[in-house]
């Protein structure tokens, strides 16, 4: 039994994050706290590191921003796009996409899409959901989402005066979905809710990439946010995942899974089609994040994840 707790990103200048993600997207800070030491060298997999994470919420859903005070890494290439496997999202779900919008527009948010789009309705497993695509202040992707009744969660129909709701799901670039299901599915034990292809002029203008054909792996843990796998069709030239990639990179993003038993999963994943980052387990010598030992993975990508027992 796996729960998707939150997904992490590295950014250059925390008051800075803190401001956008509060003011432009109602999140709140629930947590404000400095880590060092040789535990979480091992788990970032950073020497010398020490790090101010914040831990923001919307609705139900937590994110995890992280500075580094020392061993500051690299900027996120400038050509990156939403087809390289670089590419990790989080999508909001807003009550109205119009409202939400042009209330991103008052703050100049730097657009990955034209525009908001609406999924054709001969697309008969995503049609009418509104997406857009947009970058917080270090280049992280994040994603706007309004789902027709039809295709919402009963979460997101509750009666509310909020316009951001919370977060539905985090989605990552794989270069090949069915590679990917055995660590996925198998081992973290998501479920596969839906399949379906994303493609037509309204998903290039979401995506910002021109002839986009995606197919859309939508999975769900037990507990916790969704996490969808998308396998570019075409076009097929998504650059790899840069291999001397840290956790101090600013395009760093961590998807963090509590599962009920991390010594039987470690022994599995030795054999699973990932990477370790960390040595084995590690003990964690102060349980600041909640988590008292945590292992940390590549998947086959490089999208890194971390396995924690609380």
């Amino acid at each position: 039994m796996s729960n998707i707790k939150y997904v992490g990103m590295t950014v250059a200048n925390l008051e800075k994050s803190i401001e956008f993600y509060s003011q432009v997207l109602s999140f709140r800070v629930t947590k404000d706290t400095e880590v060092w030491g040789e535990d979480w060298e091992k788990l970032q997999g950073v020497f010398g590191l020490r790090m101010r994470i914040v831990q923001m919420q919307l609705g139900d859903e937590i994110i995890s921003l992280m500075e580094y005070l020392t061993s500051e890494g690299k900027p996120l290439p400038v050509d990156s796009g939403s087809n390289d496997r670089i590419f990790q999202h989080i999508a909001i779900v807003v009550k109205d996409m119009d409202r939400a919008y042009e209330h991103l527009r008052q703050y100049r948010v730097r657009h990955s899409s034209t525009s908001p789009q609406q999924l054709p309705e001969w697309n008969k497993k995503l049609g009418g959901v509104k997406a857009f695509y947009f970058k917080d202040p270090d280049g992280h992707n994040l994603e706007l989402i309004e789902f027709p009744p039809d295709k919402a969660d009963d979460k997101w129909l509750q009666t509310t005066d909020e316009l951001f709701l919370g977060i539905d799901h985090s989605a990552i670039v794989v270069k090949n979905a069915q590679a990917s299901f055995p660590l996925y599915g198998d081992l973290f034990g998501l479920e596969l809710m839906l399949q379906a292809e994303n493609y037509g002029t309204e998903y290039e203008h979401i995506s910002g990439i021109f002839g986009a054909r995606v197919q859309v792996n939508s999975m769900k843990p037990s507990l916790g946010i969704g996490f969808e796998l998308l396998e570019y069709i075409a076009p097929t030239n998504g650059k790899d995942m840069p291999i001397d990639s840290k956790a101090n990179d600013l395009w760093h993003c961590q998807t963090t899974i509590t599962v009920s038993n991390l010594e039987t999963m470690a022994q599995q994943l030795r054999t699973a089609p990932c990477s370790f980052i960390s040595p084995g387990i590690v003990e964690m010598s102060v349980n600041e994040l909640g988590f008292a030992k945590a292992l940390a993975i590549k998947d086959l990508d490089g999208h890194v994840l971390h396995l924690v027992e609380e």
